[in-house]
């Protein structure tokens, strides 16, 4: 199978990164050190391609309507254009299809980021709820920019305490756009050297930064300009043991359309309370909570934490690691983890690596933000 690759794969391949098949797209590890690079974002400036990522803009009269039943969270919380919500949308059973941002720009237009993996079918699920629904809202996918003749929409993440000022060191027009937007919010800025930009508050790293989102065709200048400021090119590698420190959910290793949204820690994403009903709705009223979704500190030593360890609380209940992994900030062995209900903050589990049971303490997430180390 020939991977996908991302407007940025020569210049991943110039700076002598590790590639790996990550989803069926070509996409770099690392670029020497991973640590350096978790390093780099928790202390300075580090970016990280995430192209592979699927911009969707949905345009039309009745795009709010048609979100509020698509999605768990409520887009009537975006009244203010250039606000942003982080929600799921799920199955008719609860599950999650997926996770994502959207943005409002206008009352015809909203724009959603979803994951890579899941890009096809998430446009194919947002497509038959619209033609069911006939809410003859128009779906264009901006990654490759064969449908609706637009030019496809790059996307890099600069994450860090200096990314800000690192980004409008290189963009300066975006400043005055961007410099009192707050946290989830998002401008588009036109007429910069690198052509339109998108600039969102956002990441998935616990760090401050921007979401930067600009035509294909300029992204290997922007990228370039962005390293000649000093921002550190970071990979996957990095990428995932910085949303661990930083308490965020991956799709298909923490939640998938088998998990209830409830159980992998993002009931703050669901609106269950406004009289809204949305895809999915009945079946998380009925099912409820069924675990609690935490994060264990590994207390002795032996072992690292993985996905599918199976962790045993002192009921004799038991239940399993998503994602687990090394944390660079902390020096500690880290997981997020789904548990019996009867699993509280402070407690003492036991996770089963290999022929061993070792002790791991429920912290309460994230464990790392904003390059504080919150749990310990």
């Amino acid at each position: 199978m020939t991977l996908k690759a991302t407007p940025l794969n020569s210049a991943h391949r110039a700076l002598g990164a590790k590639m790996v098949d990550f989803g069926g797209w070509d996409m770099p590890v690392n670029y020497g050190s991973q640590i350096e690079e978790h390093n780099a974002v928790r202390t300075d400036a580090g970016m990280f391609d995430v192209s592979h990522m699927c911009v969707v803009d949905l345009e039309g009269a009745n795009v709010r309507t048609f979100l509020r039943g698509l999605l768990a969270n409520n887009v009537d919380k975006l009244q203010v254009p250039g606000k942003a919500l982080y929600s799921c949308m799920l199955n008719p059973e609860g599950g999650v299809i997926d996770d994502l941002i959207v943005y409002f720009f206008r009352e015809d237009w909203f724009r959603l980021v979803v994951n890579a993996g899941t890009a096809e079918k998430d446009v194919a699920w947002m497509q038959q709820q619209n033609d069911a629904t006939g809410s003859g809202v128009t779906i264009t996918q901006r990654r490759d920019g064969k449908v609706g003749g637009n030019e496809p929409i790059a996307l890099v993440a600069v994450q860090g305490p200096n990314a800000r000022a690192k980004v409008w060191q290189v963009l300066p027009q975006t400043q005055a756009a961007s410099e009192a937007m707050k946290p989830f919010n998002v401008v588009i800025v036109p007429g910069t050297s690198f052509g339109e930009v998108m600039v969102a508050r956002t990441g998935y790293t616990g760090e401050d930064g921007f979401e930067l989102g600009c035509p294909a065709s300029q992204v290997e200048a922007l990228w370039n300009a962005l390293i000649a400021a000093g921002v550190k090119p970071a990979g996957l590698g990095a990428r995932d043991t910085l949303r661990l420190e930083a308490g965020m959910n991956l799709y298909g290793m923490d939640m998938d359309d088998t998990v209830n949204p409830l159980d992998a820690g993002l009931a703050w994403t669901i609106d269950l309370v406004s009289e809204r009903d949305f895809i999915g709705k009945a079946a998380l009223q009925a099912k409820g909570q069924g675990a609690n979704f935490v994060g264990l500190i590994l207390r002795e030593k032996g072992g690292i934490l993985r996905a599918h360890q199976k962790v045993v609380a002192a009921s004799g209940n038991f239940g399993e690691i998503t994602s687990g992994t090394f944390s660079p900030s902390m020096q500690q062995a880290i997981a997020l983890a789904r548990v019996p209900l009867d699993v509280a903050t402070g407690d003492t589990v036991h996770v089963e690596i290999r022929d061993k049971k070792l002790a791991a303490t429920v912290v309460k997430l994230p464990f790392v933000r904003n390059g504080k180390v919150l749990a310990a």
